[in-house]
């Protein structure tokens, strides 16, 4: 059973969906789950999924449109501010803090792709979350500056900073504003040297397989700035105490960010390989999804 819902955060109403265990009755107590989508995502796809299946594990589980994407509000359109982000998890646990049939004490939350990366992020200082999930994680602070582990030089860092600037005071005076695409938009743009990530986030995102007229699959350029002010991984060792469930692909060229979490927990924590599963296969390929879903159920009693 599926709810619509919303809440705010700050003054942008946040549109949510929420997914009810079978049998569900209001005079009972659940566990609860906050779900987080991947970038240029919305709740109906790989998350909306997620949050179906963890329901029907016994799990309250909230999914939402992010601030400014989606069918939640917020000026402007498409803007992808990671602290934000993390803030609007915060807010989704406010409103299931709310609901008479959470438990408020046993709230967790989950990930998919930069999703992953922002649960990560809030969990180190959102002390409601007991437990935190990810599928094929891949935080945006760290991916922003550099692409699947690699770090950019400093210069080239610095010069797409000098162009955001630039662009954004373009826009102060007037101008349009400017957009870049989180996977290729046409299959042209598509060769032997596109990464798996970017070649299946095409056939995802931009075909039948995920498409949704709400995920527009690109975000305002003047994001970036905010995006390499941020680190999903800085306060990992020191304040993320609570349980840890890492799930990704041996075949992810994105799996080296859920190595390097693993690394730098210092508390409980799991490491979970999907054997054959590539970054965008964990979204919806039955083989795959059909492991990752019941580790997730299984690591989530500990609520």
């Amino acid at each position: 059973m599926v709810e619509t819902v919303s809440f705010r955060n700050k003054a942008v109403e946040i549109a949510g969906h929420l997914h009810l265990p079978e049998n569900f009755s209001k005079d009972k107590k659940y566990p609860a789950l906050v779900g987080i989508h991947p970038a240029g995502g919305v709740k109906e796809q790989t998350i909306g999924h997620y949050a179906k299946r963890l329901a029907e594990h016994g799990f309250v589980t909230v999914v939402y449109d992010s601030s400014y994407q989606g069918a939640s509000g917020g000026e402007p359109r498409l803007l992808e501010d990671p602290t934000t982000r993390v803030e609007d998890a915060r807010c989704a646990a406010d409103f299931l803090s709310t609901l008479p049939f959470v438990d408020s004490e046993r709230m967790g939350v989950f990930g998919i792709c930069a999703g992953g990366g922002y649960a990560i992020s809030v969990a180190q200082t959102e002390r409601r979350f007991k437990a935190v999930a990810t599928v094929s994680a891949a935080p945006m602070g760290e991916g922003s500056r550099g692409f699947l582990g690699h770090l950019s030089p400093v210069a080239e860092q610095i010069g797409t900073l000098e162009m955001v600037a630039q662009q954004r005071t373009a826009e102060a005076r007037g101008a349009q504003p400017l957009y870049a695409p989180f996977v290729p938009e046409t299959l042209e743009e598509i060769n032997e040297g596109t990464p798996d990530l970017l070649r299946e986030g095409y056939d995802y995102y931009r075909t039948p397989r995920g498409q949704h007229p709400n995920s527009k699959g690109r975000f305002l350029l003047t994001s970036m700035d905010k995006m390499f002010a941020f680190s999903a991984f800085d306060q990992i060792p020191e304040l993320l105490t609570q349980p840890l469930l890492l799930i990704a692909g041996s075949k992810a060229d994105t799996k080296v960010f859920s190595d390097q979490a693993y690394e730098l927990s210092k508390g409980p924590k799991e490491l979970f390989v999907v054997d054959g599963a590539t970054h965008i296969a964990l979204y919806d390929v039955p083989e795959y999804v059909d492991q990752a879903i019941p580790k997730m159920a299984e690591f989530f009693t500990i609520l």
